[in-house]
């Protein structure tokens, strides 16, 4: 049994430490925080991410807490005018094998904690933080920042947009700035009226902006998360910001669009930022997963179902690798590199010609959605949901 150090203990590094676990090996996750916790709101979990989660073993406790949405709707946000909606009940599950839900991100991080607990081979450890690796033909060691060195077989690094481990590993500098602001406020249920209880994933687009709700935390509470094309230069991670500056970043929002928004309360406010996809993210020993390796705008709703399926892959990678860590990961990366570029790509896209279009564009992409058939709607999306070996890209290898 070999050690593999997992540097991040987010849903992306307890993934990738259950999976090393399942492939036969021990996993060291060294944390950088004082504590195991996850931070943030909603997050949607499409049929690929249920299917990842079920390979790891906890499918089933991220189900008992997730909300089952009934369509993901698009709406014109200055008009008010519904231009389609995906159904995602008992056809759409047929379909894809798993259902399309929504938790709060505690709700998908939990359980992987809890497995990771109860896993003998797993070993947690907080206020680790990874600042450097050195590596030589035999081993991996991860430097801390309090100075210690943790010595192992291999190392994934699964430290998020900022990874200390791919700062030395591509070197790629500061992630990109996109321009875009996102606020975000969690409410009561108890505070929506009634008829805006809606059991669905809705986005009201509108120019050069869009806003996101859907319920969470088993239909007790209201994410809300409306994201504006400002043009942002500096980086912004979760300030505090006031009512009178969302409202004002939305001024011609239509009238149940203000409605819902004019809910909010507490609200907090992020600069978004991603990478370009690069072309390699291994080095021999050691690779990337999740954020570090592909981080993307939040779109496509598949950031988190991407470092899921990394997980998975690699574990599958190690369980059958006979030539060692190093071509393990080599194959890993391969199997992963095109199809998670893909998903870095059509999530930029999404957020320029989908969601942001203003005047003549915004007339002819609502004229296109609503002459979608559902089972159209199902085929454009189906080289995400419905992928269970996370491998397949968007563009065959090789197409222009």
């Amino acid at each position: 049994m070999s050690t593999v150090l997992v540097a991040g203990g987010g849903i992306g590094g307890l993934a990738a430490a259950l999976s090393v676990a399942q492939a036969g090996h021990r996993a060291v996750v060294l944390e950088r925080r004082g504590a195991f916790t996850e931070l943030g709101a909603g997050i949607q979990i499409g049929p690929n991410g249920f299917h990842a989660l079920d390979r790891l073993g906890v499918g089933d406790a991220v189900r008992a807490l997730a909300v089952y949405v009934d369509e993901l709707r698009f709406m014109d946000g200055t008009t008010d005018e519904r231009v389609r909606s995906m159904p995602l009940t008992e056809r759409y599950r047929k379909r894809f094998g798993n259902p399309y839900a929504v938790v709060r991100r505690a709700d998908l991080y939990e359980p992987l904690l809890a497995a990771c607990r109860a896993c003998d081979a797993v070993d947690l450890r907080t206020d680790s933080r990874v600042t450097a690796y050195e590596q030589d033909a035999a081993s991996v060691t991860a430097v801390l920042e309090s100075g210690q060195r943790v010595r192992g077989a291999a190392l994934v690094g699964a430290d998020g947009i900022r990874s200390a481990v791919r700062a030395q590993l591509v070197g790629d500098g500061e992630p990109r700035v996109s321009g875009h602001t996102i606020f975000r406020s969690v409410i009561p249920m108890d505070e929506v009226p009634p008829h805006l209880r809606w059991n669905c994933v809705t986005l009201w687009a509108g120019p050069r902006w869009h806003f996101v709700h859907y319920p969470i935390g088993e239909g007790k509470y209201l994410n809300l998360a409306a994201t504006r094309d400002d043009g942002a230069r500096q980086v912004v991670v979760g300030r505090p910001t006031g009512r009178d500056r969302v409202l004002g970043a939305f001024a011609d929002l239509g009238r149940t669009a203000r409605e819902l928004l004019e809910l909010g309360a507490q609200w907090r406010e992020w600069v978004l930022c991603d990478r370009d996809p690069v072309g390699s993210w291994t080095d021999r020993r050691v690779t990337l997963l999740g954020d570090a390796a592909h981080p993307m705008l939040q779109y496509a709703a598949q950031g988190a179902c991407m470092a899921l399926e990394d997980a998975v892959v690699l574990g599958e990678v190690l369980a059958c690798a006979e030539g060692g860590f190093a071509l393990a990961w080599a194959e890993y990366e391969s199997r992963r590199r095109r199809r998670t570029a893909d998903a870095q790509w059509v999530a930029r896209e999404m957020g320029r010609s989908l969601y942001h279009p203003a005047g003549q564009e915004a007339a002819a992409r609502n004229a296109m959605l609503s002459g979608l058939s559902d089972d159209a709607l199902y085929e454009k999306v189906s080289w995400l949901h419905d992928d269970r070996g996370f491998s397949r890209a968007l563009r065959p290898v090789g197409a222009s």
